[in-house]
Protein backbone atom coordinates (compact mmCIF):
# COMPACT_ATOMS: atom_id res chain seq x y z
CA UNK A 1 0.00 0.00 0.00
CA UNK A 2 1.30 3.67 -0.56
CA UNK A 3 2.82 5.56 1.79
CA UNK A 4 0.48 8.70 1.59
CA UNK A 5 -2.90 5.91 1.77
CA UNK A 6 -1.93 4.37 5.26
CA UNK A 7 -3.42 5.87 8.29
CA UNK A 8 -4.24 5.50 11.88
CA UNK A 9 -7.19 8.02 11.94
CA UNK A 10 -8.73 10.76 10.04
CA UNK A 11 -11.76 10.58 7.14
CA UNK A 12 -12.00 8.14 4.24
CA UNK A 13 -14.02 9.88 2.60
CA UNK A 14 -16.53 12.62 2.84
CA UNK A 15 -19.93 13.58 1.70
CA UNK A 16 -19.53 16.86 0.29
CA UNK A 17 -23.27 16.68 -1.54
CA UNK A 18 -25.19 16.15 1.84
CA UNK A 19 -24.23 19.64 3.27
CA UNK A 20 -25.15 20.95 0.36
CA UNK A 21 -28.59 19.40 -0.15
CA UNK A 22 -29.05 19.40 3.50
CA UNK A 23 -29.22 20.98 6.87
CA UNK A 24 -27.66 18.60 9.40
CA UNK A 25 -29.45 19.53 12.96
CA UNK A 26 -27.94 16.13 14.49
CA UNK A 27 -24.54 13.74 14.11
CA UNK A 28 -24.27 10.38 15.39
CA UNK A 29 -21.37 7.76 15.14
CA UNK A 30 -21.77 4.38 14.24
CA UNK A 31 -20.03 1.19 13.39
CA UNK A 32 -20.31 -0.71 10.15
CA UNK A 33 -20.66 -3.83 9.62
CA UNK A 34 -18.02 -4.52 6.68
CA UNK A 35 -16.69 -7.91 5.38
CA UNK A 36 -12.39 -8.48 4.60
CA UNK A 37 -12.45 -6.92 1.21
CA UNK A 38 -14.55 -4.24 1.80
CA UNK A 39 -12.30 -2.86 4.55
CA UNK A 40 -9.08 -3.02 2.31
CA UNK A 41 -10.63 -0.75 -0.77
CA UNK A 42 -12.36 1.48 2.41
CA UNK A 43 -9.09 1.87 4.12
CA UNK A 44 -7.53 2.92 0.32
CA UNK A 45 -10.60 5.55 0.61
CA UNK A 46 -12.00 4.06 -2.87
CA UNK A 47 -15.60 4.45 -1.05
CA UNK A 48 -18.08 6.95 -2.39
CA UNK A 49 -21.34 8.58 -0.24
CA UNK A 50 -23.02 10.34 -3.04
CA UNK A 51 -26.69 9.19 -2.74
CA UNK A 52 -26.67 6.98 0.23
CA UNK A 53 -29.10 7.17 2.85
CA UNK A 54 -29.60 5.15 6.50
CA UNK A 55 -32.89 3.31 6.96
CA UNK A 56 -33.91 1.58 10.20
CA UNK A 57 -35.78 -1.42 9.75
CA UNK A 58 -37.13 -4.64 12.31
CA UNK A 59 -34.65 -2.57 15.19
CA UNK A 60 -32.01 -2.31 13.24
CA UNK A 61 -30.25 0.33 10.94
CA UNK A 62 -29.01 -0.19 7.13
CA UNK A 63 -26.38 1.88 4.97
CA UNK A 64 -27.74 1.67 1.62
CA UNK A 65 -26.50 3.01 -1.93
CA UNK A 66 -22.82 3.14 -0.34
CA UNK A 67 -20.12 2.55 -3.25
CA UNK A 68 -17.50 0.19 -2.28
CA UNK A 69 -16.10 -1.33 -5.70
CA UNK A 70 -15.15 -4.72 -5.38
CA UNK A 71 -11.35 -5.19 -4.18
CA UNK A 72 -9.24 -5.55 -7.18
CA UNK A 73 -7.12 -8.38 -5.46
CA UNK A 74 -10.18 -10.43 -4.18
CA UNK A 75 -11.46 -14.13 -5.52
CA UNK A 76 -14.54 -15.30 -6.50
CA UNK A 77 -15.44 -14.32 -2.78
CA UNK A 78 -15.34 -10.66 -3.53
CA UNK A 79 -18.30 -8.23 -2.29
CA UNK A 80 -21.09 -6.63 -3.83
CA UNK A 81 -20.62 -2.94 -4.61
CA UNK A 82 -23.94 -1.62 -3.78
CA UNK A 83 -24.68 -4.08 -0.91
CA UNK A 84 -26.77 -2.79 2.07
CA UNK A 85 -24.65 -2.58 5.18
CA UNK A 86 -25.78 -2.80 8.73
CA UNK A 87 -24.83 -0.07 11.10
CA UNK A 88 -23.74 -0.71 14.93
CA UNK A 89 -25.32 1.57 17.65
CA UNK A 90 -26.91 0.93 20.59
CA UNK A 91 -30.43 -0.19 20.86
CA UNK A 92 -31.59 3.05 22.10
CA UNK A 93 -30.41 5.57 19.45
CA UNK A 94 -31.78 2.98 16.82
CA UNK A 95 -34.82 3.59 18.20
CA UNK A 96 -34.58 7.53 18.55
CA UNK A 97 -33.15 7.75 14.77
CA UNK A 98 -35.83 5.63 13.50
CA UNK A 99 -38.52 7.69 15.19
CA UNK A 100 -36.53 11.07 13.77
CA UNK A 101 -36.78 9.62 10.46
CA UNK A 102 -40.02 8.45 10.30
CA UNK A 103 -40.99 12.51 10.69
CA UNK A 104 -41.95 14.43 7.73
CA UNK A 105 -39.15 15.89 6.07
CA UNK A 106 -36.29 14.52 8.00
CA UNK A 107 -33.81 11.68 6.48
CA UNK A 108 -31.03 9.85 8.03
CA UNK A 109 -27.49 10.47 5.48
CA UNK A 110 -24.28 9.29 5.89
CA UNK A 111 -21.80 11.90 6.35
CA UNK A 112 -18.63 10.62 6.02
CA UNK A 113 -16.09 7.12 6.64
CA UNK A 114 -13.31 7.35 9.37
CA UNK A 115 -10.75 5.72 10.71
CA UNK A 116 -10.29 5.65 14.43
CA UNK A 117 -7.13 5.82 15.64
CA UNK A 118 -7.72 2.07 16.90
CA UNK A 119 -8.20 1.49 12.98
CA UNK A 120 -12.08 0.94 13.15
CA UNK A 121 -13.78 2.05 10.60
CA UNK A 122 -17.15 4.07 11.41
CA UNK A 123 -19.43 6.24 9.73
CA UNK A 124 -20.64 9.49 10.70
CA UNK A 125 -24.83 9.66 10.67
CA UNK A 126 -26.53 12.92 10.07
CA UNK A 127 -29.82 13.81 10.88
CA UNK A 128 -31.50 16.31 7.74
CA UNK A 129 -33.61 18.33 6.42
CA UNK A 130 -33.97 18.88 3.29
CA UNK A 131 -32.89 22.32 1.96
CA UNK A 132 -34.56 24.58 -0.66
CA UNK A 133 -33.19 25.98 -3.61
CA UNK A 134 -33.53 29.64 -1.91
CA UNK A 135 -31.38 28.21 0.70
CA UNK A 136 -28.45 26.96 -1.23
CA UNK A 137 -28.24 30.22 -3.02
CA UNK A 138 -28.20 31.51 0.52
CA UNK A 139 -25.35 29.21 2.06
CA UNK A 140 -23.40 30.43 -1.52
CA UNK A 141 -23.80 34.18 -0.87
CA UNK A 142 -23.01 33.60 2.87
CA UNK A 143 -19.75 31.47 1.64
CA UNK A 144 -18.74 33.99 -1.13
CA UNK A 145 -19.53 37.07 1.54
CA UNK A 146 -16.86 35.04 4.14
CA UNK A 147 -14.47 34.66 1.24
CA UNK A 148 -14.10 38.25 0.66
CA UNK A 149 -13.88 39.40 4.22
CA UNK A 150 -11.37 37.28 4.65
CA UNK A 151 -9.30 38.55 1.80
CA UNK A 152 -9.85 41.99 2.67
CA UNK A 153 -8.78 41.22 6.46
CA UNK A 154 -5.80 39.42 5.27
CA UNK A 155 -4.54 42.23 2.31
CA UNK A 156 -5.07 45.11 5.42
CA UNK A 157 -2.42 43.08 7.52
CA UNK A 158 -0.10 42.21 4.41
CA UNK A 159 -0.04 45.92 4.09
Amino acid sequence: MPEDKKRKGGNLTVNRRATHDYFVLEKYEAGIELVGTEVKVVRNGEAGLNGSYASAKDGQLYLNQVRIPPYAFGNRFNHDALRTRRLLMHKREIRKLQALSEQKGLTLVPLRLYLTPRGLVKVEIGVCRGKAQEDKRETVKRREADREAHRAMAKHYRG
